[in-house]
């Protein structure tokens, strides 16, 4: 099964579990946002990347110069470990991180969740690449990503249990919009899929297809 049916697997069960009114308020916070144009604005196929260095679960410092003098890296913005949609995209990228190491790429996750949060993906799916915490979604911000939940929105989550301020450790409502990038070793961005449907994301074999391309284009130059 590809991510897509798993995604809309899990929109179903979704819709279970939330009232009407819940639904309608996260269908329409999420078609607010699609309509900011933020997608739209956020870094994009031929942009060339921004810089990073940020503390990878156990508190590593992961910087992106560092990856790209290795070779391709494929990088994804993801909400959280409180996020199902996330949980099913990370444990996606993980089932075809050989395919990505084989085309001598590195991958990275980036949330704004804390390390200690993002330690817990880490474990709950065995992943074998970097997750990296992006405090105060300074990255996310870079890539023109990062939007404030609304008030209407908090409410369901809230009425749910999910602490996002408290995910996040520094009481903000901010989250970064769903978006994956192929990044060339030229510090170029080959690749973006950028979507206000939080429960949208890139396929993994899309990617790779993507990631092959690119190593093809680099070694006939």
């Amino acid at each position: 099964m590809n991510l897509k049916d798993e995604l809309a697997q899990q929109r179903a069960r979704g819709a279970q579990r939330f009232s009407d009114e819940a639904r309608a308020e996260m269908m329409a916070a999420t078609k607010r946002l699609a309509e900011s144009g933020l997608a739209e604005r956020a870094v994009g196929v031929g942009h060339t990347a921004p810089r990073f260095a940020l503390p990878d679960a156990l508190g590593t410092t992961v910087a992106l110069d560092d990856l790209l003098a290795k070779g391709p890296v494929v990088m994804t913005f993801y909400r959280g470990t409180w996020c199902p949609y996330c949980n099913l995209e990370v444990r996606a990228f993980q089932e075809v991180l050989p395919q990505i190491e084989d085309a001598g790429a590195s991958l990275v996750a980036i949330s704004p969740q804390t390390p200690d949060n993002s330690l817990t993906l880490v474990e709950k799916h065995g992943l074998g690449f970097h997750v990296l915490s992006d405090a105060g979604n300074a990255t996310a911000r870079d890539y023109g990503l990062v939007f404030v939940i609304d008030n209407g929105l908090r409410k369901v989550y809230q009425d749910k249990g999910l602490d996002i301020p408290g995910h996040n450790g520094d009481g903000s409502w901010e989250l970064p919009i769903p978006a994956t990038y192929v990044i060339g070793r030229d510090g170029k961005v080959a690749y973006a899929f950028v979507d206000a449907d939080y429960t949208a994301r890139a396929e993994p074999a899309e990617v790779v297809d993507a990631l092959r391309a690119l190593s093809g284009a680099e070694a006939a130059e």
